[in-house]
């Protein structure tokens, strides 16, 4: 900044000019809430319009909507028609995240379905959103495309989604892997019930209860032990099978008729496998090593659930009725507004990168124009090649 004398007072350059005259033109006081401007030789008046600033602050009441409660017509002031009418054009502005590279120590991931065959995969570091995917369901090319856009971190919370594994090994292939524990507690709820009826459920259900108050390697080799103990005591009712020849009750819920046979606890089967699978992999307690431990790893993905994806659920539900497009739009935004300033780009920046984005769609759309000109080749008929329609008797005159 330059040094100014005190008592010097600087001019600001009118940058505003007669359409007449050109001549330099000052304030002229307010008309519904527009700045009007007088020119001081010809005595013109005029309010000049910024067509920029008009479309910010209606992309910003359009947000402000869809983050809140209110209907159109209440948050408009007036009617929903006229609120739909001045931002229609807003569902095809597309929000986007400046990458900047920025190593993490933490990612959260989890995706989010909104209806069948639309899925919305979403990363957060640090309580803030960095990146979303859309995709049809969760598979490894679709998360490959949303975290190849960040550097390695040292840790990945996830709920154990189909196809990430698959993608870190591709991507990150030395990365540690942190399993979602409140999830399997709620995996094995599911197969086990509240309250099991067997002892071998009540014990492994209880061993599941005891995963989140695990604090320290001690506690976890403890857990594991007693993982294996109970392995051992019940695993004779981990092998026991049913065959559809001895079957004469009916036919079991979700049992292939097909199938010749069945284990007779599956469900017990599947909640021992839930906890023994991750603890295989080293994805069980990750948290819990020594290069780790003074970064703070979550144990859940609650963050994630928490504040963003509980939030979409919620404005889906206030604004119930728009159709898919609009409901992905309004995700975007949603996840959009929870990122980091920083990597954040200015609104007239994405009005104007969605413009240039429909122009070339526009393009795109266009038929191919004909090209007038002479016919290279033809089918039709002519009389040079003898083809055409003759009247009368061919070569015969009377």
């Amino acid at each position: 900044m330059d040094f100014v004398p005190i008592g010097v007072t600087l001019k600001r350059k009118n940058t505003h000019l007669c359409s007449i005259c050109q001549s330099p033109q000052k304030k002229n006081g307010k008309r519904n809430g527009k700045q009007r401007w007088r020119c001081i030789s010809c005595n013109a008046s005029t309010t000049h319009q910024r067509p920029d600033t008009t479309q910010r602050n209606v992309l910003i009441g359009f947000v402000n909507w869809l983050l809140s409660k209110q209907t159109q017509a209440d948050h408009a002031g007036g009617t929903g028609r006229t609120f739909r009418y001045q931002t229609q054009w807003c569902w095809d502005v597309y929000p986007y995240l400046n990458q900047t590279g920025e190593v993490f120590d933490e990612i959260q991931v989890d995706g989010i379905y909104l209806r069948p065959g639309w899925c919305l995969l979403i990363a957060i570091a640090n309580g803030k959103v960095i990146g979303w995917q859309w995709c049809d369901h969760e598979k490894s090319a679709a998360w490959i495309a949303l975290l190849k856009h960040f550097p390695q971190p040292k840790v990945v919370v996830t709920d154990g989604g189909s196809g990430l594994l698959k993608a870190l090994k591709m991507l990150w292939p030395g990365v540690e892997v942190q399993r979602c524990l409140v999830h399997i507690q709620r995996t094995i709820r599911t197969y086990l019930t509240l309250k099991p009826r067997m002892e071998a459920g009540k014990s492994l259900r209880h061993l599941s209860l005891q995963l989140t108050r695990i604090k320290d390697q001690d506690e976890a080799a403890c857990w594991a032990a007693a993982l294996a103990e109970w392995q051992s005591k019940y695993q004779y009712l981990l092998d026991e099978r049913t065959y559809a020849k001895d079957w004469a009750g009916p036919w079991p819920r979700g049992i292939s008729q097909s199938r010749k046979s069945w284990p007779t606890h599956e469900r017990l089967l599947k909640a021992y496998n839930a906890m023994n699978s991750v603890l295989k992999r080293g994805h069980l307690f990750t948290y819990l090593k020594p290069e780790l431990i003074g970064l703070g790893v979550s144990t859940t993905t609650n963050m994630i659930e928490g504040a963003i994806n509980s939030g979409i659920r919620e404005m889906i539900r206030l604004h119930r009725g728009m159709p898919i497009e609009h409901r992905r739009r309004a995700c975007e935004w949603f996840c959009w507004t929870h990122a980091d300033s920083l990597e954040r780009p200015a609104l007239p920046l994405i009005i104007k990168e969605s413009e240039l984005l429909l122009k070339e769609r526009e393009v795109a759309r266009k038929p191919v124009p004909y090209l007038v000109g002479p016919e290279v080749y033809g089918t039709a008929s002519i009389a040079e090649e003898g083809l055409y329609a003759r009247a009368g008797w061919g070569g015969r005159s009377r």
